[in-house]
C-alpha cells in the first residue's frame, strides 16, 4: 500500500514501501545531491534509505528533500546462492553521497559554512568514517577522546555524532576568534587554543601551517 506524504510547497511524493525487484527511486538530499535507491520510508524523525545493492542507511528525515520514481530501468541483483552467515545491517551511511549530504545538514545546523566544513573533513579524514590517527583522533573530524567527551559524543565513529561534536567545536572557535579570522580557528582546531594564544597567531608548526593552508585553499575552489 503506497503512502502519500505532503511535502513543503505542496509537493506530493509517492513512496513505495516494498519496491519491485527492478524498481528504483531518486532521492534528493539537502544540498542538491541525488542518489538512485531501491526505496525510502520514514520512521518518525528518521529516513530509511534502502540501497539498490542491498542494505540500508538511516538518516535524519530533514536531510531528504524529495523522492521521485527513477525512470531509468535497473536490473535486479542476482541472488547469491551461497548461505552466508547472518550479519547485522550497519546504520552507518556507506555511500559518499550520503556522507556529503550529512555534512551539509550538520554544517547548516551549526551555522558553519558548508565549504569550510567539507574542506576540514576532507583534510582530517578524507571522509573515512573509521579513520584513526597515530595520536588517537577518531572519525570524520578526527575528534580526540577528550574533545568527544566534552561535546557528549558517545561514539566517534558514528558520522552524525562525530560531525555534531566537531562542528560544535569549530563553531565555538570561529566565534572566539571572530569573523574573517578563520585561519586562527583552524589553527586552534589542529594545534589547540593554547598554542594559538602562546604564539599570538598561527603556531610555527609546519603541520599546522600546511593544515590551515590546505583547508583555506579547498574552500576557495
Amino acid at each position: 500500500m503506497p503512502t502519500r506524504l505532503r511535502w513543503p510547497l505542496g509537493l506530493l511524493v509517492l513512496l513505495f514501501l516494498v519496491p519491485s525487484a527492478a524498481s528504483a527511486e531518486l532521492v534528493t538530499f539537502r544540498g542538491g545531491r541525488v542518489m538512485s535507491v531501491a526505496g525510502v520510508t520514514f520512521e518518525g524523525d528518521e529516513a530509511v534509505v534502502v540501497l539498490r545493492t542491498g542494505g540500508e542507511m538511516r538518516l535524519p528525515r530533514s536531510m531528504v528533500v524529495a523522492v521521485v520514481p527513477d525512470e531509468v530501468p535497473h536490473p535486479a541483483p542476482v541472488p547469491d546462492t551461497a548461505d552466508p552467515a547472518p550479519a547485522e545491517v550497519s546504520a552507518v551511511p556507506e555511500s559518499k553521497e550520503a556522507l556529503l549530504a550529512l555534512v551539509d545538514e550538520m554544517a547548516a545546523r551549526h551555522g558553519v559554512d558548508a565549504r569550510l566544513a567539507h574542506a576540514l573533513v576532507q583534510v582530517e579524514s578524507n571522509y573515512e568514517v573509521r579513520a584513526v590517527s597515530s595520536k588517537g583522533a577518531q572519525g570524520l573530524m578526527q575528534l580526540m577522546p577528550s574533545t568527544a567527551r566534552h561535546y557528549g559524543v558517545d561514539d566517534s565513529f558514528d558520522p552524525e555524532q562525530n560531525l555534531d561534536g566537531g562542528l560544535r567545536h569549530l563553531r565555538g572557535l570561529l566565534d572566539r576568534y571572530g569573523k574573517g579570522r578563520e585561519s586562527l580557528a583552524l589553527a586552534a582546531y589542529n594545534a589547540g587554543e593554547g598554542a594559538v594564544s602562546r604564539y599570538q597567531g598561527i603556531p610555527p608548526y609546519r603541520e599546522t601551517q600546511n593544515y590551515v593552508r590546505r583547508i583555506l585553499t579547498l574552500t576557495r575552489r
